[in-house]
């Protein structure tokens, strides 16, 4: 894919693409789930979305990069702060997602649902 990488179109998905944790290959590529773009009817990339159960760990590793450290270094509002931009996203809906999410947190899983009672108002269930 190395010409058509250079495409403006393909630069200009690009970081869409990375931060979905997914993956770009040649149009010719493309497998069953793909999703091919075009762009003035050519097909320009194909999209390779990431499977479900790596996507918290995706998650987790862009919030780690944006702090730029580990999450379990974060004060305790930060770490507030990232447990609501993770419900946002759906990462509670994965199995096991609060004790990944405490894991990377270094917290108990009790301080993730506070966390997010806190935030809710209400009960989550566990």
């Amino acid at each position: 894919m190395t010409e058509a990488a250079d495409h403006p179109f393909v630069q200009a998905v690009k970081p869409l693409v990375d931060a979905m944790g997914g993956e770009m290959v040649a149009p010719e590529l493309a497998q069953g789930d793909d999703v091919v773009l075009a762009w003035e009817g050519e097909d320009r990339v194909a999209v390779r979305l990431p499977h479900l159960s790596d996507s918290l760990d995706h998650l987790l590793a862009d919030l780690e990069r944006r702090h730029g450290r580990p999450l379990a270094e974060l004060d305790r509002k930060t770490k507030q702060s990232v447990v609501r931009i993770l419900e946002t996203r759906g990462a509670f809906s994965v199995r096991h997602g609060v004790e990944t999410v405490a894991s990377a947190l270094g917290v108990s899983r009790f301080t993730v649902y506070n966390y997010l009672n806190r935030e809710n108002g209400t009960k989550v269930e566990r």
